[in-house]
């Protein structure tokens, strides 16, 4: 969507058809949508769960159906923003500017912004996920166990992958913003040096 006083720029066929090319992500963006409706699904069936068994609940299984609650909010939250910031960021603008209801981060939302949005949502859904583990993690060697040592061993070592893939985004993005101010101000300096 282009600005009103900005004119139109006619492509040549081939890089019309290429940058066209991005409008086939909408599908991708629809079925986003679809299975975040599965999610809400998801979630009240587990909310459901929760209410009618509180009666016959410990806190241990309470505490284990609440984190699951809270891990589908997280994951619809993951899917919020590839939804919204990847349509914005790689398909088209929402055109929200001015509305209400825009998410703050919408504002300043790039593919950067967005790598690093997404790995610190992962890292907090495995999280969740490891907490699960570390409460159940009594019941190891038993019949009950839901885990086994070498699973609650190989979910640590995945959580910790994640987080130092996340440092590792932070790490090349920073580098490569600071590259991008050294050389806007070079350039600046040359502008002011040719005048």
């Amino acid at each position: 969507m282009s600005n009103s006083s900005e004119p139109s720029v006619a492509l040549r066929p081939l890089p019309a058809l290429v940058f066209a090319s991005r409008w086939l992500q909408v599908p991708l963006y629809l079925g986003l949508i679809i299975a975040q409706g599965v999610y809400v699904l998801l979630f009240l069936k587990e909310l459901w769960h929760l209410i009618s068994h509180a009666n016959t609940f410990g806190e241990q299984q309470i505490m284990l159906v609440v984190l699951g609650l809270i891990d589908v909010v997280m994951i619809s939250n993951l899917l919020v923003m590839v939804i919204v910031g990847g349509y914005e960021t790689f398909v088209s603008r929402l055109g929200l500017k001015g509305h209400p209801d825009q998410p703050e981060w919408l504002s300043h939302v790039n593919a950067s912004v967005l790598k690093i949005k997404l790995a610190m949502a992962i890292i907090g859904i495995s999280s969740i996920h490891l907490l699960k583990t570390f409460i159940e993690a009594g019941n190891l060697g038993s019949e009950k166990a839901a885990f086994t040592e070498a699973g609650v061993m190989w979910q640590t070592i995945i959580h910790i992958v994640f987080i130092l893939s996340a440092v590792g985004i932070v790490y090349v993005d920073r580098l490569s913003s600071d590259a991008t101010e050294h050389a806007d101000a070079v350039k600046a300096s040359h502008a002011v040096a040719n005048h």
